[in-house]
Formats: structure tokens, C-alpha cells, sequence
């Protein structure tokens, strides 16, 4: 499993714990999990470009 996969999975845990239990920061926090994978995937992708490594 990729960083990213576990980043997103860990704020999709604490997003749904947020919601359930009413935590609004637990929610935020979950949040902010997901949006760093999404931005370390978008990171890495152009990484790749500029080194070459998905040709």
C-alpha cells in the first residue's frame, strides 16, 4: 500500500469518526489527510515526469 493510499485511508477514517461522534476537528483533520495524499500523489506524478520514470 502506497503512502498515499494510507494517508487517504487514515482521513477517511478520522473524517467518518469526525462525523459520527460530532468532532468537528477530528472531521477538519480527516480532511486535510485526504487533501495531503492527494497533493503527495500530484507531487510524485510530476516527479516521475521529470525523471523519466514512466516511460
Amino acid at each position: 500500500m502506497s503512502d498515499k493510499n494510507v494517508d487517504e485511508g487514515k482521513g477517511r477514517v478520522k473524517e467518518a469518526a469526525g462525523s459520527l461522534t460530532g468532532d468537528q476537528s477530528l472531521k477538519n483533520e480527516g480532511k486535510v489527510d485526504q487533501a495531503k495524499a492527494s497533493v503527495k500523489d500530484s507531487v510524485d506524478k510530476v516527479a516521475d515526469k521529470v525523471t523519466g520514470e514512466n516511460e
